[in-house]
């Protein structure tokens, strides 16, 4: 799939829930002088106050009727849009899973809650796509979600809530669970304090929990403890999880390969998304 081919909605029918922010043109950031991943540029979206879902689809003898809502990274600042986002969607395709870029509120307004509005859109996001499954051919019960870094937090916090919804349904769409039917969460951040590894004290986990799939490197400078944290108290709850630790990888690769082991975490995770089921051929 390309961007040509792909379709995009607007995730609220007007303005989304909290106060009016009034910000610049949304603009790629990016400059000549910005670092690059795997030797190439990305793309860093700022600006973003009309969020929006960017949908592709697989080749239609490919698709299974499964589903991603992928939430690139950048610190709740700007979004990583290619990198952890349309590149993810053409990687998912290839396993004839619909791949669906959400383009979540940045930058971050509470300074106490930096994640509220990325969760907010996150939420509404899931709704939108399960209300809307039989008409873009999708199986309700096989939408997960997958964040990197600040979307990897949005990912994680999205399936920890279950249907606890952070804001106030507007209509029929927020009628329609959101909670992911399982998660990828490739170098999440935030979820554990920095210094004492505890979890964030607005997170619990439990046995309802979404089976999670976890990838960070011991190296990453963010902290891996939020992966490594998170799935032991996912244990203890009775949830289900499986994690790829690697020494080296640092953070925001992306699944660019180089010449590092981690980079390609997509080959373990799509024989998980196997063994899950997700990948199985099912008529919705």
């Amino acid at each position: 799939a390309c961007a040509e081919d792909s379709e995009v909605r607007n995730v609220w029918p007007e303005r989304p829930p909290g106060k009016l922010v009034e910000l610049p043109p949304e603009a790629d950031t990016t400059t000549d002088s910005s670092n690059k991943v795997a030797g190439r540029r990305l793309i860093r979206l700022g600006n973003v106050s009309t969020p929006q879902i960017e949908i592709f689809q697989p080749a239609p003898d490919k698709a299974n009727g499964a589903s991603v809502v992928i939430c690139p990274g950048g610190g709740h600042h700007i979004l990583a849009y290619d990198l952890e986002g349309t590149e993810v969607a053409e990687w998912l395709n290839t396993l004839g899973v619909t791949g669906i870029v959400l383009k979540y509120r940045v930058p971050a307004q509470d300074p106490k809650q930096r994640w509220i509005e990325a969760v907010q859109d996150a939420q509404r996001a899931m709704s939108l796509v399960r209300a809307n499954a039989e008409k873009l051919k999708l199986d309700p019960n096989r939408i997960g979600i997958c964040g990197f870094s600040a979307g990897g937090e949005t990912a994680a916090l999205t399936s920890l809530f279950l249907d606890d919804r952070k804001y106030e349904a507007i209509d029929e769409i927020d009628a329609v669970s959101c909670r992911p039917n399982f998660s990828l969460l490739i170098y999440p951040a935030y979820l554990a304090d920095k210094d004492t590894g505890a979890l964030q004290e607005y997170i619990h986990v439990s046995a309802e929990t979404p089976p999670a799939f976890f990838v960070h490197a011991y190296d990453d400078g963010v902290t891996p403890l939020s992966s490594l944290v998170l799935a032991t108290e996912m244990k203890k709850a009775g949830a289900s999880a499986e994690v790829h630790m690697y020494s080296k990888g640092g953070h925001g690769y992306g699944l660019r390969p180089t010449e590092l082991p981690i980079t390609h975490w997509p080959v373990p995770c799509a024989a998980w998304l196997k063994q899950l089921g997700v990948l199985e051929k099912k008529n919705p």
